[in-house]
C-alpha cells in the first residue's frame, strides 16, 4: 500500500504539472525585427570624380545606391541638338551639357560600372526643366527624350565600341524617376505608368513614411528631420541644408560645422527609425560638393557607420521595390 500511495502521489503531481503545461505553454520566440532601411540617391549625376566617390564609398560600406541621371550630360556642345525640350528649341537646358565627348565616354564609363556594381541607374529627365505646367504629353516628349539619348549615347557621340548589352540594359533597367526640382503634377503621374516607370522619388514628407503605390507608381518621400540647435525641420537632402545653413551662398570656412551638423541630423534620424519602427531612411545628395563638400563628408561618415551594420542595409530604390515585389508574390503563394 504505501508503494501504492507512493505511485498515486507520483500521478496526481505529474497529472498537476501536466495541467499547467497545457494551460500555459511557453511564449512563442519574439519575431525578428526588421532590418533597417537606408535609401541613398544622387541627383544629376555630373561629375566624374564623384562617380568614382561614391562608388568608393560603396564597396567601402557594401551600400547599393540610386543615381538620378540627367541625360544632358550624355550630349557634348557638338551633339546637344539631340535633345529638344518640351515648348524650347533644341539644344538647351537649364544646366548645360558634357563638356566634351571625352567626358561623356567617362561618364558612360562610371554608368557601366555603377550598374554592374549593382546599382540603381534612374532617371531625373534631361534639361533640369521645372515641368510643374507640363502636360501629360510634355511628360511624355521627355521621357522619350531620355530613352533615345541614354540608349544611343554611343552612337550620338561617335564613341567606340559600345559595350555588349548595354541597348538591352537602357531599355530595362531604368525605372525609377525623380523631377527636377522635385516638382510633381497630376500630368506626370499619369504619364509615369505609360512610360513605363515603377516608381517616383520627387515627394516629401513630414518625417520617414512607408511609400504608397497610387496608380501603378510606387511613390517615394525625401522626409523632413529635425536639424540644428533648435531642432528645425529640414528636407534631408545636401541642397536643402546648404540653404538652410550659409543662404545658398559658400561658406567654406564653417565646413567643418556644417558636416557636424549634417551628421548629427542624419544620425538622429536614424537612430529614431532603427530604435523605432524601422521605416526606411531616405537621404538625397547632389554632385556638386557645397559648402566644400561639407554635406558628402557628413555622408561617409554616417554610411560609414550605418551602412556596416548587421541589421542595416543600405539599398537603392530599386532594390527596395523588387524586395517588396518578391514578399507580396511569396504572400500571396501562401495564401
Amino acid at each position: 500500500m504505501p508503494c501504492l500511495s507512493r505511485v498515486a502521489v507520483f500521478s496526481l503531481v505529474s497529472l498537476a504539472t501536466a495541467g499547467v503545461a497545457l494551460a500555459d505553454p511557453p511564449a512563442p520566440p519574439m519575431p525578428a525585427k526588421l532590418k533597417q532601411v537606408v535609401i541613398i540617391s544622387f541627383d544629376s549625376a555630373r561629375d566624374i570624380s564623384q562617380w568614382k566617390r561614391s562608388r568608393a564609398l560603396a564597396q567601402r560600406t557594401g551600400a547599393h545606391f540610386t543615381y538620378f541621371l540627367s541625360c544632358v550630360f550624355l550630349l557634348s556642345p557638338e551633339t546637344r541638338k539631340e535633345y529638344t525640350p518640351p515648348g524650347k528649341t533644341a539644344g538647351k537646358s537649364n544646366i548645360g551639357f558634357a563638356a566634351s565627348k571625352q567626358e561623356v565616354a567617362e561618364r558612360l564609363e562610371q554608368i557601366g560600372l555603377a550598374a554592374h556594381e549593382g546599382h540603381d541607374i534612374a532617371s531625373h529627365a534631361c534639361g533640369h526643366f521645372d515641368g510643374k505646367d507640363w502636360s501629360k504629353a510634355d511628360w511624355l516628349k521627355e521621357f522619350a527624350s531620355f530613352e533615345h539619348i541614354l540608349e544611343n549615347a554611343y552612337a550620338i557621340n561617335g564613341i567606340t565600341p559600345e559595350p555588349d548589352g548595354w541597348r538591352d540594359f537602357t531599355r530595362h533597367a531604368v525605372v525609377g524617376f525623380r523631377a527636377p526640382y522635385l516638382s510633381t503634377s497630376k500630368a506626370l503621374y499619369e504619364a509615369l505608368p505609360a512610360a513605363g516607370y515603377q516608381f517616383d522619388a520627387s515627394g516629401v514628407s513630414q518625417g520617414p513614411v512607408l511609400p504608397p503605390t497610387v496608380g501603378g507608381i510606387t511613390r517615394f518621400s525625401l522626409p523632413q528631420i529635425p536639424e540644428g540647435p533648435n531642432s528645425r525641420p529640414v528636407i534631408a537632402m545636401d541642397y536643402n541644408l546648404y540653404v538652410r545653413h550659409s543662404g545658398g551662398f559658400e561658406r567654406p570656412s564653417k565646413a567643418d560645422e556644417f558636416a557636424d551638423r549634417t551628421y548629427q541630423a542624419f544620425r538622429a534620424a536614424f537612430d529614431a527609425q532603427y530604435q523605432g519602427k524601422r521605416i526606411p531612411l531616405e537621404l538625397g545628395f547632389h554632385f556638386t560638393l557645397m559648402n566644400d563638400g561639407a554635406y558628402w563628408n557628413a555622408l561617409e561618415r554616417f554610411a560609414g557607420e550605418v551602412c556596416v551594420k548587421s541589421d542595416v542595409e543600405c539599398i537603392s530604390f530599386r532594390d527596395y521595390l523588387s524586395r517588396q515585389d518578391v514578399g507580396q508574390k511569396q504572400a500571396s503563394v501562401g495564401g
